[in-house]
């Protein structure tokens, strides 16, 4: 009768312990994870609903046409348009070779007092390629042109 009783606590520790290993692996892989997921928003959902400040997302559409503005050192300021609503976007850094007005762009970053502290920024790498984001961002607000074949 004892080794009945021996081997159910065994088996319910080895159990608990799994339980336990699960619940804390979901933890590690949940806040490794917290910055790691950025979601996309246009600029007129910016404008629309701002997110938080500590809230690091993509956005997304053209760098408008006038806007871009190099100032002291490597900072560069500029504004992001689907056409509906602009964002003006702030970023220290060098820009990628492609970048410049009226081309498509995405910037990773936070909006903080009205303006978007890009941490990263990525333009496109051909002659007709756009983030599927940004060309459903731009369709939306019915600006989209389709790129000549």
């Amino acid at each position: 009768m004892a080794l009945k009783s021996l081997k159910k606590q065994r088996r319910i520790q080895v159990i608990a312990l799994a339980a336990a290993a699960l619940v804390i692996s979901t933890a590690l892989i949940g806040y490794a994870m917290r910055d790691g997921i950025n979601f996309f928003r246009s600029p007129s959902q910016v404008v629309e609903e701002p997110p938080a400040p500590n809230e690091t997302f993509r956005i997304g559409g053209l760098v408008e046409e006038g806007s871009l503005v190099r100032g002291q050192g490597e900072e560069i300021r500029f504004n992001v348009t689907d056409g509906g609503a602009s964002v003006p976007v702030v970023f220290a850094g060098v820009l990628p070779d492609l970048f410049e007005e009226n081309q498509g762009m995405v910037g990773t970053g936070r909006y903080v007092d009205g303006v978007f502290r890009a941490s990263e920024i990525l333009a496109k790498h051909d002659e007709t390629y756009m983030p599927k984001e940004v060309v459903d961002a731009l369709k939306e607000q019915g600006v989209y042109k389709a790129p000549d074949s």
